[in-house]
């Protein structure tokens, strides 16, 4: 058992700090709950971005950047968001520095008007916007941007809250509040697929109550996972603005009838947090677990031999095994002098390496590739070599086998690592499924939810009733699936049957997931 991870039994809160250390994914600033992210931690993001960014142009949505400045009057024009967002804003309100007489610094000059720190950019694209659509030829128009937001948090925690955060966020404009309304749940249909089929993380997803909704936003819709230690991680939200922004900013277009018409506008968004979801979600007390999909390294190959008339030949063995996995000639580079080599998996942006490191014993290699969550482990030794096998050791279920070296290839990767990342999916689908119960009475939901888990209960729909349960709980309610927005995976619950709600003895609008919420 790993002696630098405490076990998610004795302190969960500490395990997932110390499978980050242990990992080597990210490091705490000398900004006050900021973070710098390590190349470990950010190829994971790259693998995210690149995948999720392909998802959104294959949808017809570009690429574009907004300033991360936001004049304040521009906050101020829509209530409800300014409202929502004004605890959280960062404020510049100087320019320059000059000395203080003391040894040190003070600000120079005030500026005019402050400037918001981009806590979301709703409204310097709204104002955007409304420079560039003229005509319903001008629409629909679809954008997304990667960038960085600000919002200034009192509690934060590595990847899952932190002060500066790295996102994606699309904002649209579209002639009619059909058309929005299908961009939103289409957004939040390739968050869903997004997170099943590459992250391995099941998800429930839903319409957002009204107390729960975006600042601003008409209706606000989220996907939903569990974490193991039962609550719920929101990690996704595509959200219909309606024409709140559109008329606070004066977004206008010409219609085919040559009348003047607000555009109606979406947004939405996935930012680095979907890292603390994977890890919560994956990892074990031995370490990180990474979905083959978003683990920089796939496959950590470790020679091993004692003596020196051992390493030529083990090593040449190993880089043919290297170059079988890569499918053809290994174009390695060293990282960190000589001691690791490192060739890039065609097509995937993933990686292969080869271990060389003298000077440290086997097993402390293996130690440093399972902890940093390398889906395959391949083990090579004199008695390998003779045989013509490998040891192959797979990072889910730390399964040990020994694999014929022809059977070694790209095609067999591909399918090796297939097998991990279904397995993730199913494992964390039936973890979520044994802990999602269907609660009858209000005393049943208190007594079983500091245990965690998904709770559905009938709710009538208010929001006193919603008031009452987070005041006497501190619960979060997370998603109301609607009508048209069912998750099978769910459990056997009848999500849309009639009820009564047992706090207010009300008729029952639909069973709604409460769960206590990171």
């Amino acid at each position: 058992m790993a002696t630098n991870i405490t076990t998610r039994a004795k302190d969960y809160s500490q395990w997932y700090l110390d499978v980050i250390a242990a990992g080597d994914m990210a490091d705490h600033s000398p900004v006050r709950g900021c973070m710098v992210i390590k190349p470990h931690g950010y190829g994971i993001w790259e693998l995210i971005r690149d995948q999720l960014d392909a998802r959104f142009k294959a949808t017809g949505h570009v690429n574009a950047y907004f300033p991360l400045f936001i004049p304040m009057s521009f906050l101020a024009k829509e209530a409800k968001h300014v409202e929502g967002f004004a605890m959280e804003c960062a404020v510049v309100t100087h320019s320059g520095l000059e000395q203080d007489g003391k040894g040190g610094l003070r600000p120079k000059g005030q500026i005019e008007e402050p400037l918001i720190v981009r806590p979301t950019s709703e409204t310097i694209i709204g104002h955007t916007y409304a420079q560039w659509i003229q005509s319903w030829r001008d629409l629909p128009l679809l954008i997304n941007q990667w960038a960085n937001v600000v919002r200034w948090e009192m509690r934060t925690r590595l990847f899952l809250r932190t002060m500066e955060f790295l996102w994606q966020e699309g904002h649209t404009a579209h002639e009619t509040a059909d058309e929005a309304q299908t961009e939103t749940l289409q957004m939040l249909d390739v968050y869903t697929e997004f997170a099943e089929n590459v992250l391995a993380i099941p998800v429930v997803r839903g319409e957002k109550s009204a107390a729960e909704r975006f600042a601003g936003a008409e209706r606000t819709y989220c996907i939903e996972a569990m974490m193991q230690d039962g609550k719920a991680l929101q990690s996704g939200t595509s959200h219909n603005l309606g024409q709140n922004f559109s008329k606070a900013f004066d977004i206008k277009y010409q219609t085919r009838d040559q009348k003047v018409e607000h555009v109606w506008t979406t947004s939405w968004g996935v930012s680095t947090r979907l890292i603390g979801g994977v890890i919560m979600t994956h990892a074990d007390d031995e370490g990180l677990v990474l979905p083959p999909a978003i683990a920089p390294i796939v496959v950590a190959i470790v020679p091993i031999y004692r003596k020196d008339e051992e390493r030529e030949a083990v090593l040449a063995y190993a880089k043919g095994l290297m170059a079988q996995l890569v499918g053809g000639a290994v174009a390695a580079r060293a990282v960190g002098g000589s001691e690791i080599m490192s060739s890039v998996l065609p097509g995937s942006g993933r990686r292969v390496v080869l271990d060389l490191r003298d000077g440290l014993r086997p097993p402390d290699k293996f130690f440093h590739w399972e902890q940093r969550g390398v889906p395959v482990r391949i083990e090579v030794g004199p008695r390998d070599l003779q045989n013509g096998k490998a040891v192959v050791v797979t990072r889910v279920n730390r399964e040990k086998s020994i694999v014929d070296a022809p059977k070694l290839t790209r095609a067999w990767l591909d399918a090796t690592l297939a097998t991990q990342q279904q397995a993730l999916l199913d494992r964390a689908r039936a973890f979520r499924i044994a802990r999602t119960f269907a609660v009858d009475t209000y005393e049943d939901f208190r007594a079983r939810l500091d245990g965690g888990g998904f709770f559905l209960m009938h709710w009538d729909g208010t929001a006193a009733t919603e008031t009452r349960i987070k005041e006497e709980t501190k619960a979060t309610i997370r998603c109301i699936p609607s009508d048209n927005i069912l998750d099978s995976a769910a459990g056997p619950v009848d999500m849309r049957a009639t009820g009564t709600d047992p706090v207010s003895g009300q008729a029952s609008k639909g069973r709604v997931i409460f769960a206590r919420a990171y």
